[in-house]
C-alpha cells in the first residue's frame, strides 16, 4: 500500500525552511503532495499562480521528488480525496505547537483516518517564516540566505513595483 502525505501551506513565498521539510517528508512517504492553499484567509503577497510557479521551480531545482498541486476547501477533505494518510506540518518553535496541535486534533475529529506528522526543519531554519522574509524584503534587506534565488528576484521585483506605485 502506497503511503501518501500532504504538506499544505500558503507558501507566500516558499522558503528554504519549507524545502527542508519537504525533503524530510519525502524520505518518510512514498509520495508527498505539496498543496498550495487557494482559499487563503491571509492576504498573500503573490498570486496563486505565482506561488505555484515558485514552488514548482524550487522543488525542481532542489531535486525534491514531490508533486505540487493547488487545493480549495477543507484540508482534511482534500487529504482524503488524494488518498493520503497524513498531513505534514513543520514546527519551528514551541510557539507553533499549540496552534498546530489544535488543528491536528480538529482534523482527527473530522476524519480519524488522517494523521498529522510534525517535522522540525534543520536548526538553521527554525527562526524562518514567510512573514519574516516578506518583511525583510519589503524593507530592502537581504533574503538570499532564506529563499531560493528565483524567489529573491520575485520579492525584489514585487517590492520595487510596490514602492514605485506609492511615489
Amino acid at each position: 500500500m502506497m503511503r501518501k502525505a500532504v504538506y499544505p501551506g500558503s507558501f507566500d513565498p516558499i522558503t528554504n525552511g519549507h524545502l527542508d521539510v519537504m525533503a524530510r517528508a519525502q524520505t518518510l512517504f512514498d509520495e508527498v503532495i505539496v498543496a498550495i492553499a487557494a482559499d487563503n484567509t491571509k492576504s498573500p503577497l503573490f498570486t496563486l499562480d505565482e506561488r505555484l510557479a515558485m514552488v514548482q521551480q524550487a522543488v525542481k531545482e532542489q531535486k525534491i521528488p514531490v508533486k505540487v498541486k493547488v487545493f480549495n476547501g477543507l484540508l482534511v477533505n482534500y487529504v482524503a480525496e488524494e488518498g493520503a494518510c497524513a498531513i505534514v506540518r513543520g514546527l519551528r518553535a514551541v510557539s507553533d505547537f499549540e496552534f498546530e496541535f489544535q488543528l491536528a486534533l480538529m482534523n482527527r475529529k473530522i476524519n480519524d483516518q488522517v494523521e498529522t506528522i510534525f517535522l522540525m526543519p534543520r536548526d538553521t531554519y527554525t527562526y524562518l517564516s514567510s512573514s519574516i522574509v516578506k518583511e525583510i524584503g519589503r524593507l530592502g534587506g537581504p533574503v538570499s540566505a532564506f529563499v531560493p534565488p528565483h524567489v529573491e528576484t520575485a520579492l525584489k521585483r514585487r517590492f520595487e513595483t510596490d514602492n514605485q506605485s506609492k511615489k
